[in-house]
């Protein structure tokens, strides 16, 4: 690994009003090296890496690229500079193809014209190189969300990149296509790319990150070699607290059986059977396409039911509208807010009044404007949504403050159960700790919770009780000092049909 940076900023600083976004940060990323950058929503990670792709410009401090200050006006000046970078939000031309889209801007062409068959069969070896599965003929808009995730990844790997910024590259890929994407990562740092990885997900930095760069409250932290370090310290360095003190001791106290599975069949699920109670947090692992998710989009009437029963309170609900479910008293949280959470354009008062008055014309109640009002205020104090955050179009908040407006929404339906899929996805430590102590309360009040996430210290510190997932069906049920990690992964793979 080279001693000279390949990147670095000295007393970069970036200014709002009434506002310092990022303040007098020094950082230096090698040749050769994979530097994560890690903090909590509005730490200061994505005004870092805007003035290093050229998307903004500093309103103090300097960039150096091997050595040399250099101005960025657009993200183009960037690229000229060899810094490419793939935003958390897309850039993509819907009506475009993934072909046409990777090659915006840098067609090959034949003469004056564009030489199509050429720029997809360079497009088709990188989407293989990368180990996605995208069609390079078909138009972004029928891409799925993961897919258009890979598109934005591959833009940036045709490019000659000196320096690579990553934003959240794996939040919408499956274990296998994370995989590939990391060994494409650490091809390109053996051939001397400098590569800025921005994550959450801290179990990712030990398999690929170099060094570790703190940011906190728009400032600098410090900066740690990943080897030199473990998770309770990142987290420390991240929130100011102890990892100890992110998850909540949730009271378990389990009364009467209030939803009821037995033998359901539905597409991805294969005859599974499950009971949730009141009073308790039940935890559900599994891999992607295990059938975790599916399973409670079949009880929501998200996805049709092709055999067995889901029984609510005594009663059959199988194949009920998903408005009878949700006013029968069962609230599911989506893990994808912006496409089935969250109006973006309206703002956080105008979404969670949506849902006060769902609720309240469920239970035949009269909605009264000020009395909504009044409620939604509350709602919006306990999810700690700051004030000033609560006018805006919830566009324009951050990951971790849109993931509190959709808790907002739930506890609009006052439910009897909250089924919570993935409720931390791209959600920083800091907000991870509100929203637990949320499921807490919950859970201390009476109601019944079940949380399903792909996160294992999330599903194992939440949960009393662990169901995991193989193959649609449910392979072991932990409790107890059986709910560890290694009992966990165990049951990922087993595959001999019977459930618990």
């Amino acid at each position: 690994m080279a001693n000279t940076p390949l990147i670095q900023t000295q007393g970069l600083t970036r200014n709002y009003p009434g506002v310092v976004a990022l303040d007098h940060v020094d950082m230096d990323v090698k040749a050769g090296e994979v530097h994560v950058l890690f903090g909590e929503n509005g730490a200061g990670k994505s005004t870092l890496i805007s003035l290093l792709a050229g998307a903004n410009t500093p309103s103090e401090g300097s960039i150096l690229v091997e050595g040399k200050p250099v101005s960025f006006n657009s993200v183009s000046d960037a690229q000229a500079a060899g810094i490419f970078t793939v935003f958390q939000e897309f850039s993509l031309i819907p009506t475009m193809t993934v072909a046409e889209n990777m090659f915006l801007g840098r067609e090959p062409g034949i003469g004056p014209f564009t030489n199509h068959a050429e720029m997809r069969r360079k497009a088709r070896a990188l989407i293989d190189q990368l180990g996605f599965d995208v069609p390079v003929t078909a138009p972004v808009a029928q891409l799925s969300r993961a897919q258009q995730q890979m598109v934005e990844i591959a833009k940036a790997f045709h490019g000659t990149p000196k320096v690579l910024i990553l934003d959240e590259p794996t939040a919408s890929l499956t274990d296998r296509e994370v995989d590939h994407l990391f060994k494409t990562i650490l091809k390109l740092r053996e051939q001397g790319v400098a590569i800025i990885y921005i994550s959450h997900r801290i179990h990712e930095f030990e398999r690929i990150a170099d060094r570790v760069t703190v940011l906190r409250d728009g400032a600098y932290v410090g900066t740690t070699a990943m080897d030199d370090t473990d998770e309770a310290t990142l987290v420390e360095m991240m929130a100011g607290r102890a990892i100890k003190d992110i998850y909540p001791e949730i009271p378990h106290n389990p009364a009467e059986v209030l939803l009821e599975i037995d033998r359901l069949t539905s597409r991805g699920v294969r005859g599974a059977t499950l009971a949730a109670r009141r009073g308790e947090v039940l935890g559900m692992a599994g891999l992607v396409g295990s059938g975790k998710s599916r399973i409670f989009r079949a009880v929501m009437g998200l996805q049709p039911t092709r055999g067995g029963t889901v029984t609510w309170k005594g009663s059959d609900i199988t194949n009920a509208p998903t408005r009878d479910v949700i006013g029968a008293g069962i609230y599911y949280l989506s893990p994808d807010r912006k496409s089935e959470g969250l109006d973006l354009a309206k703002s956080s008062w105008q979404n969670l009044n949506i849902d006060l008055m769902m609720g309240r014309e469920a239970r035949g109640a009269m909605i009264r404007p000020r009395a909504l009002r009044t409620t939604a205020a509350g709602i919006l104090e306990t999810v700690e949504l700051r004030e000033s955050y609560r006018p805006k179009a919830v566009a324009q908040l951050s990951g971790g403050n849109q993931q509190k407006v959709l808790f907002a929404k739930s506890f609009g339906h006052d439910a009897d159960l909250y089924i919570f899929d993935e409720p931390t996805v791209g959600v920083d430590m800091g907000t991870r700790a509100a929203l637990y102590r949320l499921i807490s309360d919950i859970a201390a009040a009476g109601k019944a919770v079940i949380v399903i996430s792909s996160d294992l210290p999330e599903v194992l510190n939440l949960s009393h009780r662990v169901l995991v997932m193989a193959e649609g069906r449910v392979t072991a049920e932990l409790t107890g000092d059986d709910r560890t990690e290694d009992n966990v992964l165990r049951n990922f793979f087993n595959e001999t049909g019977e459930t618990v």
